[in-house]
């Protein structure tokens, strides 16, 4: 079973309508036990940093999202769910994450010309390939909306980097978690092919 967390923070419907299009049918859950028992993880997200941190805490799933990566289920974070794995965060204060990938989110401070936040389609560049980007081209395009973006401690993570007013990490991958600033359910073929990578993995 592959299972999406709903802490009413993402737009789950078109995650989960993107993994239906791959043939792979995916559950919405809140249920810490139904996370227990899937075999796969989705964290998704839109919105605040703040507000997704204390909706998590709130429904007691920050302790089954630590479980099931230490478990080494493949775990998929997007956008910022991507973001709430980091030790904290610095939009609008400063906010604790999950801590499960060591570093933090930092606000985009780029030149005049450049609009934040960073939104629209842009490219990847990869540090390294995850078994997620199989049949993905180097410089393949994806759908960004953010105006913070993470800095890993460990610069060993970093899978791949996407350039605005200069290269931020876009992607990450550490055993069997994986997770991505951009949107992949929004980003056609290329983005559809990774939920189908993701869904596939043994």
């Amino acid at each position: 079973m592959l299972a999406i967390i709903d802490y009413e923070m993402g737009n789950l419907r078109s995650v989960q309508k993107g993994f239906e299009r791959v043939g792979c049918y995916a559950t919405i859950t809140s249920d810490p036990a139904v996370l227990a028992d899937a075999q796969k993880i989705v964290l998704p997200g839109v919105g605040a940093f703040r507000d997704a941190i204390a909706a998590l805490r709130e429904r007691k799933l920050i302790e089954p999202i630590r479980e099931a990566v230490a478990a080494g289920k493949p775990f998929l974070g997007i956008c910022l769910g991507l973001q709430l794995l980091f030790d904290k965060s610095y939009e609008d204060g400063e906010y604790e994450g999950i801590g499960i990938v060591p570093g933090e989110v930092v606000r985009f401070r780029v030149p005049s010309e450049y609009k934040v936040p960073h939104m629209g389609w842009n490219q990847l560049q990869f540090r390294k390939r995850p078994p997620i980007f199989d049949g993905i081209a180097e410089g393949a395009h994806f759908y960004f909306v953010h105006s913070y973006y993470v800095v890993p401690q460990d610069e060993s993570v970093i899978a791949t980097e996407t350039d605005y007013a200069g290269p931020f990490c876009s992607g990450i991958w550490r055993d069997r978690l994986f997770a991505v600033q951009f949107h992949p359910e929004k980003s056609q073929a290329a983005g559809l092919r990774l939920l189908k990578n993701f869904a596939e993995m043994e």
